[in-house]
């Protein structure tokens, strides 16, 4: 019935431009008369059955999906793809339908509707054509490539296809996430190992600060060497800084490492993780704890 208001509106406003007007006196008999030979009134009022008929029908339809899919549950997903095909065929020909039964068409009529039509569908168009252009620039600049394991937009995964559209990543989640390509024009995107196999990856440890920093710099290093997820051919480094945390002073040592395989970068954080908290464990190197000037003058002394 939007449909069929807004053809109505279109009409009006070209057959009779005047009554948009400012200082038009109102609708006269000549254009009341031009309106409602328009409209089939007949036909509005089998309008209105028919759309009512449709929507217990779309109703009914739904129920018995809804109890077939609770019996049958591997079918659930075939059996709402095909609701939701037959919902869009239905809300076409409920708006063909209407049309056709409500509006006297003739020529001038159907000039119009092409008008209104190629109007919204060209604005409808609007966000794939640029979709579609941003898939170009994507293509030639490459700012990723398939296989990546890219950051963007607070989703963090593998690149599984580029296409002219969107670009569809799998989450280290195994959820595949489809992102519009004109969404990487504006925003930062970040490659882990740019059409590379291996991949930089931190991994960040905290200990007190009164602990042997050397012996836990020397049990990370040795942790990130014997992990067998490791890219030895690329340099290991650990890095050592203090910090504050939640008003808590700790050693930050953060262990920079290359996996040799973008696959294995979970497995490899988790490997290195456990044989250093191990190792902590066993050498009696402590997390962070509040930590008191006096107690750490003593300490030094």
């Amino acid at each position: 019935m939007k449909f069929v208001r807004f053809i109505l509106f279109t009409l009006i406003f070209t057959h009779c431009p005047g009554i948009l007007a400012e200082d038009s006196p109102g609708l006269d008999m000549q254009t009341l008369t031009h309106l409602t030979n328009l409209i089939r009134w007949e036909g509005v009022v089998y309008s209105i059955i028919f759309i009512m008929i449709a929507f217990l029908f779309m109703r009914v339809m739904h129920n018995t999906v809804t109890k077939i899919s609770t019996q049958f549950p591997q079918r659930r997903l075939v059996l709402q793809k095909l609701e939701t095909l037959a919902r869009f065929i239905i809300y076409v020909v409920i708006t063909v339908g209407t049309f056709s039964l409500s509006i006297d068409v003739d020529n001038t009529v159907l000039t119009l509707i092409g008008g209104a039509l190629a109007f919204s569908v060209g604005f409808a168009l609007k966000d794939l054509v640029a979709s579609f252009i941003a898939g170009i620039m994507v293509m030639i600049d490459r700012p990723f490539q398939v296989g990546d394991r890219v950051a963007f937009g607070g989703q963090y995964g593998d690149i599984i296809s580029i296409g002219l559209r969107s670009v569809r990543m799998n989450t280290l989640d195994d959820d595949v996430v489809t992102i519009p390509n004109n969404q990487f024009l504006n925003e930062i995107t970040k490659s882990g190992n740019y059409g590379a196999l291996d991949m930089h990856v931190g991994i960040d440890f905290h200990i007190g600060i009164l602990q042997d920093v050397y012996k836990a710099h020397d049990i990370i290093m040795e942790a990130a060497a014997s992990c067998r997820y490791t890219y030895l051919n690329k340099p290991i480094k650990v890095l050592v800084s203090q910090e504050i945390i939640e008003s808590y002073f700790c050693i930050k040592l953060r262990c920079k490492v290359y996996v040799l395989d973008t696959k294995y970068e979970k497995p490899l954080v988790s490997d290195i993780t456990l044989r250093v908290l191990d190792a902590f464990r066993k050498n009696k190197i402590l997390p962070p704890t509040v930590l008191e000037r006096r107690s750490y003058e003593k300490e030094g002394t």
